[in-house]
C-alpha cells in the first residue's frame, strides 16, 4: 500500500487542454512534478458505464510495439475472496514476467480498483493473457479469465490497451516505457 501517492486517469480534448491543467490548475501544478505518460485509445474489452462513449476500436497496434495496458473494475464484494484466489496469482505472474517494464494498481474504496501494466510489446502481453510464455505458471491469467467467465467477480469491467506516446517525469529515479 502506498497512501501517499495519487493515480490519476483522465481524458483531455488536446495537448493544449492538458498543457494548461499542468500549469494553471492547483492540482495540475502539483501533479506536474511527478511522473504521468500520455497514451492514445487503442481498443477495449468490456464495459464500465462511465467509459460507454469509449469506442469498442480506435487503433491497430503492431505486435512488436510497446503497450500500456489498463484495467477499470468494480468489484463485486461478496466475490472478494474468489477474487483475491484467482488474482493474486496472476499479480504475481504480472509483475514477475520479462515482458513488463511496470505494474502496478491503484483502489479507490470500497470496490473500484484498477491495473496499469507496461509492456514491452504487443505480442509479450497478449501471449501471456493467453497463457503462451515460456515462463513458470503461464497459464495462469487463462485459468483465472475461465473463473471470472464462470461467475464473473464485478459488476463491470473494462481492460484497455493505449499506445504510449511520451513519458514526462520519472518513477522512483527511472523512466519505464521500453
Amino acid at each position: 500500500m502506498q497512501l501517499r501517492r495519487l493515480a490519476m486517469f483522465a481524458e483531455w480534448d488536446d495537448k493544449s487542454a492538458l498543457e494548461r491543467f499542468l500549469a494553471d490548475d492547483d492540482l495540475g501544478r502539483q501533479l506536474d512534478g511527478g511522473w504521468h505518460v500520455r497514451l492514445q485509445y487503442l481498443r477495449r474489452y468490456g464495459e464500465v458505464a462511465a467509459l460507454a462513449g469509449l469506442p469498442v476500436q480506435a487503433g491497430r497496434s503492431d505486435p512488436e510495439e510497446p503497450i500500456v495496458a489498463v484495467t477499470l473494475a468494480r468489484l463485486k464484494v461478496l466475490e472478494l475472496p474468489r477474487f483475491l484466489k484467482w488474482g493474486r496469482p496472476v499479480e504475481r505472474l504480472v509483475a514477475g514476467h520479462p515482458g513488463t517494464t511496470f505494474a502496478t494498481a491503484a483502489v479507490r474504496p470500497p470496490h473500484t480498483f484498477s491495473t496499469f501494466t507496461i509492456w514491452r510489446s504487443v505480442r509479450e502481453m497478449t501471449d501471456m493473457v493467453h497463457g503462451r510464455s515460456a515462463v513458470p505458471q503461464a497459464h495462469t491469467h487463462t485459468v483465472a479469465m475461465a473463473e471470472q467467465h464462470r461467475r464473473d467477480f464485478h459488476h463491470e469491467s473494462a481492460f484497455m490497451r493505449f499506445r504510449p506516446l511520451s513519458e514526462h517525469g520519472t518513477w522512483e529515479g527511472r523512466t519505464l516505457l521500453p
